[in-house]
C-alpha cells in the first residue's frame, strides 16, 4: 500500500513538473510580444472613416499593436494636438494644418508625408441627369434655390475647397443664401444622404461611402487647391506609430483607400498652389 502511494505521488509530481515547464515556456515566448505591444492613437480627418478603420484593424491583427482612431474636422484635431491632446499620428485633409503643427513643434517634420489625394463632387439626394457646373446658369437652374450642404467654409478643409470651387465657377455669391454648413464633411454627407439638404459638395470618397447619394457632377480640379492628405507623427509617438505610418503608404493599405474612392498622390489635373493658412490662430477659423 505504501509502495502504491509512493508511485502515485511520483507520477503526480512528474506530470505537475512537465505542465509547469510547458506553462513557463509559454510565458517566456509570449512575454516579449506583450511587452513590445503599443497603443497608437491616430487623429484623422473625418473623410477617412471606413477605410482607415479597416486598415487599422488588419494591421493590429497582424502586429499585436492597438490602433485607436479619433475622427473630426482637420482644424479641430489640429487645435487639440496644439493644446496637448495625446495623439501619436495626425492625418489631415489640408496641408496647411499639418505645416502649422510642424512649425509649432507638435509634429515631427521629418515624418511628414502625403499619403492620399481626393476630389470634389456635387451630389444630390435624388437621382438625375449630370449637371454642368462649369455653366453658372445651368448649375443654378439645376439647384433651383434648394439647400446646398457643405462643410464649414472658413475652417474645415472640405468646406474651404468647396468655397474655392464655387468662387472659381462664379457661383459663390448666388448660392450663399441656400448654403447649409456642417461641422465636417461626413456631417455634410449625412444631411445630403438623408434628404435634409437636397444637394451637397463633398469628396469623391464620401460619395462612394454612402449609396443614398448620387453624383451629379465632377468638379474640375483646377477650381480648387489640391486635396492632399499629409500624415505625420507627434513628438510623443513611439516606434509603432511610425511603423503604422509606413504601412499607410504601402500597397495593401493604398488599395483599400483606392477602393473607397480616394486617389493616389499626384492623380488628376494640375492644381493651383496651396494657399497658406491665414486663420490658424483663430479658434473659430
Amino acid at each position: 500500500m505504501m509502495v502504491s502511494d509512493d508511485i502515485n505521488s511520483g507520477v503526480w509530481r512528474g506530470r505537475f513538473g512537465r505542465a509547469l515547464a510547458v506553462l513557463c515556456l509559454g510565458l517566456i515566448q509570449v512575454w516579449p510580444l506583450a511587452a513590445r505591444a503599443e497603443k497608437v492613437t491616430v487623429f484623422a480627418a473625418a473623410s477617412l472613416v471606413g477605410p482607415l478603420d479597416d486598415i487599422a484593424a488588419a494591421w493590429s491583427q497582424d502586429t499585436g499593436h492597438e490602433v485607436v482612431v479619433s475622427y473630426a474636422g482637420s482644424s479641430v484635431l489640429a487645435r487639440q494636438i496644439q493644446n496637448g491632446a495625446p495623439a501619436d499620428l495626425f492625418i489631415s485633409a489640408n496641408p496647411a494644418w499639418m505645416d502649422h503643427l510642424i512649425a509649432g513643434g507638435h509634429i515631427r517634420g521629418d515624418s511628414r508625408r502625403v499619403i492620399l489625394s481626393n476630389a470634389l463632387v456635387l451630389i444630390s439626394f435624388r437621382p438625375g441627369d449630370p449637371v454642368d457646373v462649369a455653366d453658372p446658369d445651368t448649375a443654378l437652374q439645376a439647384l433651383k434655390g434648394q439647400r446646398l450642404v457643405v462643410a464649414l467654409t472658413e475652417a474645415v478643409p472640405a468646406g474651404i475647397y468647396a468655397r474655392q470651387a464655387l468662387t472659381h465657377l462664379g457661383l459663390w455669391d448666388a448660392v450663399q443664401g441656400q448654403l447649409v454648413q456642417a461641422d465636417h464633411v461626413r456631417a455634410a454627407l449625412g444631411l445630403a444622404a438623408s434628404g435634409a439638404a437636397p444637394w451637397g459638395i463633398v469628396y469623391a470618397s464620401d460619395a462612394v461611402a454612402d449609396p443614398r447619394v448620387h453624383v451629379r457632377a465632377q468638379i474640375d480640379p483646377s477650381a480648387y487647391d489640391p486635396i492632399l492628405y499629409p500624415a505625420g507623427i507627434t513628438a510623443r509617438a513611439g516606434a509603432a506609430a511610425r511603423a503604422f505610418l509606413d504601412h499607410l503608404t504601402g500597397a495593401a493599405a493604398q488599395q483599400v483607400f483606392l477602393r473607397a474612392g480616394f486617389l493616389p498622390v499626384g492623380a488628376g489635373a494640375s492644381h493651383p498652389a496651396v494657399a497658406p493658412l491665414d486663420n490658424a490662430d483663430n479658434p473659430d477659423g
